[in-house]
């Protein structure tokens, strides 16, 4: 297979290929150089590296969301304090 790197930068990966590694729109991947070329490297969602269910992955992701929304309200007083 080849394909053409467009200007931007980009390249289609084919369908077979992201059905077969489950890549679909807002995948991440990563690019790992080697001595033969280079490595693309689907990295997994964060419930499949852990084996979260679906029902509990809202729950995790909101409870992701409010620590972040304290640790930045913290750090917003902190700053005000000096």
């Amino acid at each position: 297979m080849s394909y053409t790197v467009t200007s931007k930068g980009t390249v289609t990966i084919p369908a077979e290929v992201r059905r077969k590694y489950g890549i679909r729109k807002g995948s991440k991947v990563e690019f790992i150089e080697t001595e033969e070329g280079i490595l693309i490297v689907p990295i997994p969602r964060f419930e499949e590296l852990f084996g979260v269910d679906r029902e509990y992955r809202d729950r995790i992701l909101q409870m992701v969301r409010d620590l972040e929304k304290e640790r930045r309200e913290e750090a917003a007083h902190e700053k005000s304090e000096l």
